[in-house]
């Protein structure tokens, strides 16, 4: 069966985000009412699994593995069924 990953990464609170810093900076400076801004990856990932945890057990270790640095990086899983 099919999966859909969706992973989102992060920074953790407390580190920097320069990226998120310049855009809101620019998006006050055109007169939006912006408080904060940041940014984040997402990877949108179609894989082989028996079952939905399974798929799971595998987005968790892919993060681990490559898409997340657990010194800064936070992340989120969500996991459907590819029709």
């Amino acid at each position: 069966m099919k999966y859909r990953l969706k992973i989102e990464v992060a920074l953790k609170p407390g580190h920097s985000d320069p990226e998120g810093e310049t855009i809101s900076r620019l998006l006050k400076e055109l007169g939006y009412a912006i408080s904060s801004v940041n940014v984040s990856k997402v990877y949108s990932i179609i894989l082989e699994a028996s079952a939905v945890r399974e798929a799971r057990s595998k987005a968790e270790d892919i993060s681990k593995r490559l898409l997340a640095n657990p010194t800064k990086d936070n992340y989120t899983i969500a996991v459907e069924e590819q029709r």
